[in-house]
């Protein structure tokens, strides 16, 4: 079987020198808990990593899309999508991509004085669904401002401000009720549109079908989208791919993103396909409009 560390199509990761980490283990606000490395890894077919010996860090695993593994204390445990891991410091483990299907993670490895505060009583993966009421986009949003700014760890203003992210990322997995808390109803109704829309935003790295969304919100096809199109003017995978679009500018923007990474992190299977949709949406193409808005920043 092909084994596969790192190196893979649409990888993004990024990690400082263990001379500047040491140091900053030394200052208040980053030695209680800070990052060593971190990264996005798409679809990584013979994705594995084996370590006899653990390591000194603790690391957590996100899973997105597609499944994977990992054997910890003699166990192994599937890690599917919408599930995590965190594996402690110092434990021989391994883990790995599925062959069939291969995950989408986002991982994070993470040190520090009070790193062991943030690990779960036991090894089984955790689960965070998509619903009416969920953050996962605004999880994934704090992720990349982490990333932003660790990459930018060499002036240290920038790698407090990444540890300080760091706590509301990691308490987001494993205090999940509170972390949802803001969202919950509050003696108000949700119009269904408004509930759809919340949950397409929360899954704008999938290809949602009709199919799939009527089954969520237990309707047949045809009723719900009638029902979406009543209230919206538009159908629903129609408003799905504005969405996606709309997040693409936001990325575009906001990041520095190249445009067949924000393509991969939108679930659009071809660069190619993904600038036509755009194009057809916007009226210029992602190029074009990184142009634009590049020119306009500048005014």
């Amino acid at each position: 079987m092909i084994k596969i560390k790192e190196g893979f199509k649409g990888e993004r990761f990024v990690f400082l020198p263990d001379e500047l980490l040491e140091t900053y283990s030394h200052e208040p606000l980053v030695g209680n808990l800070y990052v060593r490395k971190i990264g996005f890894f798409p679809k990584v077919k013979y994705h594995y990593v084996q370590k006899d010996q653990g390591c000194s860090y603790a690391m957590l695993i996100y899973c997105t899309e597609g499944e994977g593994w990992y054997t910890i204390h003699g166990k192994t445990y599937p890690v599917k999508q919408n599930q995590y891991i965190i594996i402690p410091p110092n434990v021989p483990y391994s883990f790995g991509a599925s062959e069939d299907d291969p995950w989408t993670i986002y991982w994070v490895h993470f040190m520090g004085k009070l790193s062991g505060e943030f690990l779960p009583p036991t090894p089984i993966p955790g689960t965070i669904l998509p619903g009416e009421y969920s953050r996962l986009q605004d999880r994934i949003q704090l992720f990349e401002e982490i990333y932003s700014c660790f990459s930018m760890g060499y002036i240290k203003e920038y790698m407090v401000y990444s540890s300080m992210c760091l706590y509301m990322f990691l308490t987001s997995f494993l205090y999940l009720e509170q972390y949802r808390y803001i969202n919950l109803p509050n003696h108000k109704e949700y119009s269904f549109s408004s509930r759809v829309i919340h949950y397409m935003n929360e899954n704008l790295e999938r290809n949602l079908t009709l199919d799939q969304l009527a089954a969520y919100f237990k309707y047949s096809p045809s009723h719900f989208s009638m029902l979406f199109q009543r209230e919206t003017g538009v159908s629903p995978i129609s408003y799905f791919i504005r969405l996606k679009i709309q997040k693409a500018c936001q990325y575009i923007e906001l990041t520095a993103l190249k445009l067949n990474e924000i393509s991969t992190k939108l679930g659009f299977e071809e660069p190619a396909y993904f600038s036509r949709t755009f194009t057809k949406i916007m009226g210029i193409s992602p190029s074009e409009y990184r142009r634009r808005e590049s020119e306009h920043g500048m005014v």
